[in-house]
């Protein structure tokens, strides 16, 4: 009897996750149409916002508890960086910083001598204590040293927001990803900051980005398997398809569990050239994933497969042992 009860269940999972698949494949295709029929659906200037789609509620919860002081600094940011030509990523990432440094506020005390919005500090060359504490000086110096990063644009917002504040906490800018989103979208008045349509549409393969994701992918073919490995000189799996996908600028999550949460799910049979493929020691959870691999179409994908085993190509079954039912779309 309880052997009965658990095989019920798993097919029951399995069953969810086609059906799921299924809508949002749906959703594609009306998006393929589009596409077809020439529709203009965003500006793609903003990219990414969240690195883990799916957040929009998140982002919108944490909007409402905001203060007007706080909004009125979102309006700053958000202002300023117009003026100056700057991109909504560089807004977005002025915003998860100053929600985590000062909470958008313009404070005049801190860590140390830290002050003002971005707790910017007078003894570090930041500027003179007037200067730190003026808004606008704040958030125009904060813009400065953001676009003298090399490639920030290609980080995530948190990554940026991190290379401009040096904290000794690196990965907590990550926390106002949504938050950050959903302010770009309703005060900075861009469609979809984070991805370029409503999740579907311009990043369809065959699209620039996905082969711009293969052919990064296939360009490092024969570099060694190491775990942990995220490039130049050798990958694992989840490195191999998080630097591939940075190349064509969609940024994923690192590991390959998280990834498969990083974009529209649909039948794995319907996958396409740049679909992310995942193989689980329990096909009917995904929290057992251990492994992602690129599909490059004609029944191949490219991948770093394990320990001895150089980046390669190789055939693939759809339904393969391990191998879930469902392909993810990034940046979808």
């Amino acid at each position: 009897m309880r052997l009965g009860i658990v095989v019920s269940f798993a097919l029951a999972s399995v069953f969810g996750l086609v059906v799921a698949a299924t809508t949002v494949v749906n959703v594609i295709n009306a998006g393929e149409r589009a596409q077809l029929m020439d529709v203009e659906r965003v500006s793609c200037e903003a990219m990414i916002g969240p690195s883990q789609p799916g957040a929009p509620r998140v982002g919108a919860t944490d909007t409402a508890n905001l203060t007007k002081e706080q909004l009125d600094t979102v309006r700053l940011i958000i202002s300023i960086g117009k003026k100056r030509k700057m991109p909504p990523r560089a807004w977005q990432v002025a915003i998860q910083a100053g929600m985590t440094e000062s909470g958008l506020r313009n404070l005049y005390y801190g860590d140390r001598d830290s002050l003002g919005i971005f707790q910017m500090r007078p003894s570090m060359g930041w500027g003179t204590v007037s200067q730190v504490t003026d808004p606008p000086y704040q958030v125009n110096k904060f813009y400065d040293v953001l676009d003298a990063i090399p490639n920030w644009r290609s980080m995530r917002p948190g990554d940026a927001a991190q290379a401009v504040e040096r904290s000794a906490f690196p990965d907590r800018y990550h926390r106002w990803e949504a938050m950050a989103v959903h302010l770009v979208e309703n005060i900075g008045d861009i469609s979809d900051a984070a991805g370029c349509g409503e999740g579907v549409g311009l990043a369809l393969p065959p699209s620039k980005a996905a082969a711009k994701a293969i052919e990064f992918a296939m360009g490092e073919r024969g570099k060694p398997y190491v775990w942990g490995a995220e490039g130049p000189d050798a990958y694992d799996c989840s490195g191999l398809m998080l630097r591939a996908f940075e190349s064509a600028g969609i940024i994923l999550p690192r590991v390959s569990r998280d990834q498969y949460h990083a974009g529209a799910m649909l039948p794995v049979e319907k996958a396409k050239p740049g679909d992310l493929l995942f193989w689980a020691y329990d096909e009917s959870d995904p929290s057992t994933i251990h492994h992602v691999a690129m599909y490059i179409g004609n029944g191949k994908i490219v991948e770093a497969q394990q320990s001895g085993v150089p980046v390669h190509t190789r055939d693939v079954t759809f339904g393969e042992p391990e191998m879930l039912p469902v392909a993810v779309r990034p940046g979808v």
